[in-house]
């Protein structure tokens, strides 16, 4: 009998620190680029599940603006693979009415992975059953100063008074603008930080931390999430009802 999770509560965005993949390749004496490779797929699995379970929004951390400071061999790996997934599944995404949105300063990324991004955000952008939000040369703390630099600049241009800035103004000025905050985190591989990842919008998300790396994060571990964030009270500062 196949295995379901009724959810008791829902869940409007999902985020996933895809960590472990180094490990994972290196556990089977393959080269680290080759985590990156099977990390692809698992994306597209995951992202097959969180349709099924009617979430709004799913979130993955791609690459982020520390990991630049990884081997550029390995760089280059994983934005060859990120372009060969969208070539492979763009059109899966189109017909699954899946919205595209990458959050991060692209700019700084090669020609060819730019390119690529906007072509998939131009083709899905008019869809609305589901927001495939891909997190590539992201950094938290950097999105937080790019949104106050933008208000400060809106205040001294007068567009703006120091009265108007409020969390909903600032959130307009966010890579997520919107976008629901998010519902539930997971990080895979064991680690128990954020890394810098979505430090606004993970301001009331539960956390779950399963002990796999993410190629072997598949559809048990998913249901298993789910089961845990179903097992959480969430109050947002409030009484237990």
């Amino acid at each position: 009998m196949e295995r379901k999770v009724i959810l008791n509560k829902p869940i409007n965005h999902i985020a996933f620190i895809m960590d472990g993949n180094g490990r994972w390749a290196n556990a089977r004496n393959l080269p680290r680029h080759l985590g990156h490779k099977e990390a692809c797929n698992r994306i597209i699995e995951i992202f097959d599940y969180c349709l099924e379970y009617k979430i709004k929004v799913v979130s993955f951390y791609a690459f982020s603006t520390e990991n630049w400071k990884r081997p550029k061999a390995e760089i280059r790996h994983l934005f060859t693979y990120l372009e060969l997934f969208f070539k492979k599944e763009i059109n899966k995404l189109i017909k699954d009415g899946a919205r595209v949105l990458i959050s991060g300063d692209i700019s700084k990324l090669p020609e060819k992975t730019q390119k690529t991004c906007y072509r998939a955000m131009e083709l899905t952008k008019d869809n609305d059953v589901i927001v495939m939000n891909i997190c590539l040369n992201y950094g938290s703390r950097d999105e937080i100063v790019k949104a106050t630099k933008e208000i400060a600049g809106e205040v001294k241009d007068g567009k703006l008074k120091e009265e108007d800035i409020t969390p909903e103004l600032f959130e307009k000025h966010l890579y997520t603008e919107g976008l629901p905050n998010v519902d539930l985190m997971v990080r895979t591989s064991g680690e128990y930080r954020l890394s810098n990842f979505l430090l606004w919008q993970c301001a009331y998300a539960e956390f779950v931390f399963p002990d796999v790396h993410w190629p072997d994060f598949k559809k048990d571990q998913f249901l298993d999430c789910l089961e845990e964030y179903n097992s959480r009270n969430r109050r947002f500062g409030g009484l237990s009802k």
